[in-house]
């Protein structure tokens, strides 16, 4: 769709060295039943709760993710992965919105994985971050740039 004032647009073809695909925290916390960001709740408790988020993201998030990371792959678009985890076990790094919200996942932890319906390749690039912003806890300006990603 194309701005006609400005001819700006969001209609931009993906090209390969130039575009990444990035997946933002679909890791073992937050997105796997066993997560321990649901320890803490019975199973009546954790159906009530969450029941409805998990048969979404187990019927239509995860299968479509797969297809997009499968299509970006073919298309030999990088594919990078960040995940909730501090860079310390006791989680001291992590920023002030994470210390206040409660969010800890010990470096190392299986919590800090990303799913595996979704596991990032060998060669693929995972970003642990300690704070909300993938862009302010992580070196991944630099990254994007040294793979030549503007998109």
């Amino acid at each position: 769709m194309a701005n006609r004032q400005s001819g700006l647009t969001r209609d931009v073809p993906l090209e390969p060295g130039r575009s990444a695909l990035l997946i933002v925290d679909v890791q073992n916390y937050c997105c796997a039943r066993t997560g321990s960001a649901f320890q803490d709740m019975n199973e009546t408790e954790f159906e009530a709760k969450y029941g409805d988020y998990f048969r979404r993201l187990e019927s239509q998030t995860i299968p479509n993710m797969q297809a997009l990371i499968g299509a970006c792959r073919a298309a030999q678009v990088e594919v990078i992965y960040t995940v909730i985890e501090a860079l310390t076990r006791d989680g001291r790094d992590r920023g002030l919105d994470y210390k206040i919200t409660g969010f800890l996942v010990p470096r190392g932890s299986p919590d800090g994985r990303v799913i595996d319906q979704i596991a990032p390749g060998d060669d693929e690039i995972v970003l642990p971050k300690s704070a909300s912003s993938v862009f302010n806890s992580t070196n991944i300006e630099y990254v994007l740039r040294n793979l030549g990603v503007e998109r």
